[in-house]
Formats: C-alpha cells, structure tokens, sequence
C-alpha cells in the first residue's frame, strides 16, 4: 500500500518504530520457560510493580491472557458474568466454552460498562442444576461500547459488589492506558478492584505482538500452566518483550495525540449529511459512526473508502468504526473524514438519481 493509505481500521495494525525496532534486536534474551530471559522477566517485574501486584505472566495475544485469567479463576461447570458487548463474548471465538468448559452469561448494560442495578441478583445460588457463578469480567475501554473508559467510581464499585458476593474480578485492559489517558488518573485506580488484568502490547501501544497477565502470584502460578497446556511456551521471547519495554516507556503519553486525532475526525464527519456521530461518547481512540440507508449501508461505504485509500471497518449494517493510533497523524484523519464526505456525497447523487439503490456497489 501506498505511504497515503491511511489505515484506521485497527490500532492493531501498527508497525514497531524505528526505536521499538532496536529495542527489539538488542535485547537480553533466554529460554523464557525456564525463567530464564531476561528482558521477560524484567517485563513482567515492571508490570507487576506498576500495577501493585504480586506477579505477571507474558502471553501472546490480549485473547490468550484473558483466557489465561479466566482459566485461573474458573473450572469447568463454572460461570463469568460480562456485559453482552464484552470482547470475551464476543470475539474470543467462544474461547471460554471451547478451551475451559465455563459458560459466559451476558448482562445487558450501556456502553459496555455495568452498574449494580445491573448486576443484582445475577449470582446463581448452589445448586446442582446451575452454574457456579465465579467470576466478573469488565473491559476498559469497552471496544463495542464505543471505546468508553468506566468512570473509576463506578468500576470499584462493581468490583466491590463482586467480592462482596464471592465472584473474582477479571479486566480485559487490551487499552487500558487509554482508559488511563481518558481518565486522568493512575492505572493502580483503575486496576485497584481486579484479580487478575490483562494487558495488550499490540494495540495502542504498537507493539507487533504480545500481551501480558498480572495477578497474585499464585493466581499467575496457575496461569503459566493454563499458558502451557494453551500452547503458548515460549522460549527467547525477549526480542517481543524488549518492544513491549520500549513501548511503556516511551508510547503511553503520546496516547492523548491519537484521541486528539479521534476527536478531530469524529467532528469533522459529524459535519457530512449521511453521517451520524455521538461527539459525547468520543472518548479515546476509537470513533463509532453510522451511514444514513439511503446512502448505502456499513459494508459498501467500507469497500468505497478501501478504493479511495481509506480503511475503515464495518461494525454492524449501518455502523463503522475507525481507531486512531500512532501511523495516522492529523493530517490522516483529516484526509479520511474528506474521503468519506466524497464518498457519500457521491452515494447520495447516485441514490436520488437511479432510485432502486445506493450507489456503493460491488
């Protein structure tokens, strides 16, 4: 692709900087299964401490670590309670039935976040025909609630209640130091309430890959074995973890630049006829927009954007979503909000003129 395509469909997407890179062939490394590599475990030191936790396990992906935690606090038979947009309900690939027998119970909250009005009366009693109610799982920022960060209040208070019941607590943090950056306070109040969290390296952060696991050291004793019997041993990793290293030192600040960028596409669309955008639920990196039917629906504006030099993903029939991150700049996004002000306006000619459909065809 050429150096003008301007890729938002993911933070994901990202490639290791010139810095990364070298922090990357530079390190210290060893055979991580045995504990010994170095940058591993300097890693996960660094990690634990931050966070205030006992302990930290690397793992591969943000769906492997969650599955990680999950596994520590749960058995077969076992039940976790999730907002329905969670991301471990609904794009783990059924992870927790498939790998650890635990059923998921979705609770239908707002913006991917719970309250307790929400959860009262959720926790199944002992009893041999139901489920055993373990674990709460939370996710900050909420992907397919808008990339929201919970107000702290509320998640401690969530994460009280769970304790108060008996439940673990679990947070998905793939973009926690974005819920950082939105909310203004340190990632130990955010993470205060929570068993286990897991951490992405390969999203806002821009790292090619990894994520990491922090708890208890004996809840993260049991997750190297769930990591293990997952398939996930890993050996001279510290060429991955020295680009995760690089990235906590030196891409968490520069955050707040991708939700700058965020908020200035997602008011610049808001300006286009055909386009509908909440600016109030615009709080980190993520933008969510929907496409007015008579333009066309998510699917063809998308496949329009990608000829044009523009990616952005469908999220449902009229909804799109496009992430900001540390490869597109202010100049991108101003470019992709013209793109899609070209695109549908041209939608909305076609449209009116041959009146049987939109014009975003194959």
């Amino acid at each position: 692709m050429s150096d003008s395509f301007v890729n938002m469909f993911s933070d994901t997407v990202t490639k290791p900087t010139q810095g990364m890179l070298q922090a990357m062939m530079t390190a210290e490394v060893g055979d991580d299964m045995g504990g010994e590599d170095p940058t591993v475990n300097r890693l996960e030191k660094m990690v634990a401490e931050l966070l205030n936790k006992e302990a930290a396990v690397f793992a591969c992906s943000g769906t492997q670590s969650n599955q990680m935690g999950i596994r520590s606090h749960c058995f077969p038979g076992d039940e976790l309670l999730i907002e329905e947009q969670g991301h471990i309900a609904r794009f783990e690939g059924g992870a927790p039935a498939a790998i650890s027998g635990i059923t998921t119970r979705t609770i239908r909250g707002q913006y991917g976040m719970l309250d307790l009005a929400d959860l009262e009366g959720k926790v199944y009693v002992d009893n041999q025909h139901l489920a055993n109610t373990k674990l709460l799982c939370c996710e900050n920022t909420t992907n397919g609630g808008g990339g929201r960060a919970w107000p702290v209040e509320q998640l401690q208070q969530v994460c009280e209640w769970a304790h108060d019941v008996g439940l673990k607590t679990h947070l998905d943090g793939a973009r926690l130091f974005n819920a950082v950056t939105t909310s203004n306070v340190h990632v130990r109040e955010i993470c205060d309430g929570f068993d286990t969290i897991s951490i992405c390296f390969s999203k806002g952060l821009g790292c090619p890959m990894g994520s990491i696991l922090v708890g208890s050291g004996k809840q993260i004793l049991r997750a190297r074995r769930v990591r293990k019997m997952m398939g996930g041993a890993l050996r001279q990793v510290g060429v991955i973890a020295g680009g995760a290293i690089y990235a906590l030192e030196n891409h968490v600040e520069r955050l707040a630049d991708d939700h700058a960028n965020a908020r200035t596409f997602a008011e610049a669309i808001s300006r286009i006829d055909g386009i509908s955008v909440d600016l109030d639920g615009v709080e980190s990196n993520l933008v969510f927009f929907d496409v007015a039917a008579d333009v066309g629906d998510a699917s063809q504006l998308s496949s329009a954007l990608r000829e044009r030099g523009v990616r952005i993903g469908a999220m449902g029939p009229q909804t799109l979503r496009a992430c900001t991150h540390l490869d597109v700049d202010a100049a991108g996004v101003v470019r992709a909000a013209d793109t899609i002000a070209e695109c549908v306006q041209t939608g909305i000619q076609q449209f009116a003129a041959a009146q049987f459909g939109p014009f975003f065809r194959a």
